[in-house]
């Protein structure tokens, strides 16, 4: 079988493919009008969870699960974008790991609004002139982004969904790599490559900047100079890669959490996310923690932080399988909240 015969094989195919994307279009039309008539959040973390669960499972090969969800994720971004034009906040500028990770859940068809940190992201979706907002959470290497934490605390906003991004840090510069004193990075960027700097460049000023694409913003004008951030940053400033992956550890991942003011319905298979703090007397978190015991239910993280309201007093920031509205997760909280001084419930979302 010759090659023409075969692009017209593709043709016919494409041909058959557009047609089905604009007739499923067409349903999602509708479907974004009964959701605004019935006022119901145009995103919905836990149909995306079910389709994306689907398709895979529909999936025979050759083209890889990855791939078919790439695909995916940008057909339901520009039906989301035909149901309601959605603006995402997230912490940018353009490039930085937040905005990455706010593309890979909302795909390119919606908005992204850039915020110049994480107290803007919430304020933007507090107010309503974004829907969603993009926040980073916690790091595999360096752990929790304290701030976020402290927010959720005192916004009213709802975790509504997370997202889990594979993080690659390059070094890169307009200069050579002989030639290099300073090294600009987000600081927790730069602690994650921390023994690879101390190895390779160990009498680099290191200074840390307010994302990794301010970095790179600075170091596009200047010498002897270079910075780390994505690969998506080196190509939007003109830096050249100096060197690839030189974060410390190969399974560098950063979870980011999706805010919004909406409540999701559980899934069979989520995560339920909240913060308590405890009387000062001994044996008070062990009690705490007795209720999720007693009902079976795996606590997958449990963090501390300090309230701020007074000395030697402490918030607990827990994460728990199930949903908010299962029966023993229900029974737990419910049991819980009798026995310590604060308890907020940060939201219940999609596990995976």
């Amino acid at each position: 079988m010759d090659l023409s015969h075969l692009r017209k094989k593709i043709d016919g195919l494409d041909a058959k493919i557009i047609g089905l994307l604009n007739d499923r279009a067409a349903i999602t039309l509708s479907i974004g009008r009964e959701k605004i008539k019935n006022k119901k959040p145009i995103y919905a973390p836990d149909r995306e969870q079910d389709v994306l669960k689907r398709i895979k499972n529909l999936n025979a090969g050759p083209i890889k699960n990855d791939a078919v969800e790439a695909i995916y994720r940008e057909i339901m971004s520009a039906s989301l974008n035909l149901e309601k034009p959605l603006r995402i906040a997230y912490m940018g500028p353009e490039a930085t790991f937040s905005h990455l990770a706010s593309l890979k859940k909302f795909g390119s068809s919606v908005g992204h609004v850039a915020c110049d940190n994480v107290a803007e992201v919430f304020s933007r979706v507090e107010s309503g002139d974004c829907d969603y907002g993009v926040v980073p959470i916690e790091n595999s290497i360096e752990g929790v982004v304290t701030h976020t934490m402290d927010l959720l605390v005192e916004s009213d906003l709802k975790i509504c969904s997370q997202v889990l991004l594979d993080v690659a840090h390059h070094l890169m510069s307009k200069g050579n790599l002989s030639q290099i004193k300073e090294v600009y990075s987000h600081p927790q960027v730069l602690g994650q490559c921390r023994q690879w700097l101390m190895k390779n460049m160990p009498k680099a000023h290191l200074i840390p900047v307010v994302s990794t694409t301010k970095a790179a913003q600075m170091v596009a004008n200047k010498k002897n100079a270079a910075c780390i951030a994505s690969q998506v940053a080196a190509s939007l400033y003109g830096l050249t890669i100096l060197k690839k992956n030189i974060q410390d550890s190969a399974h560098n991942i950063t979870r980011f959490l999706v805010i919004s003011t909406m409540d999701v319905p559980p899934t069979g298979s989520d995560r339920t996310s909240l913060v308590f703090s405890i009387k000062d007397k001994v044996g008070a978190l062990h009690a705490m923690l007795t209720p999720f015991m007693k009902h079976k239910i795996n606590l997958t993280k449990i963090e501390s932080r300090p309230s701020k309201k007074k000395a030697w007093d402490y918030y607990f920031f827990v994460d728990c399988e199930g949903h908010q509205s299962d029966v023993k997760v229900a029974r737990a909280l419910s049991q819980l909240e009798g026995m310590c001084k604060f308890l907020k419930i940060l939201g219940s979302y999609p596990a995976v």
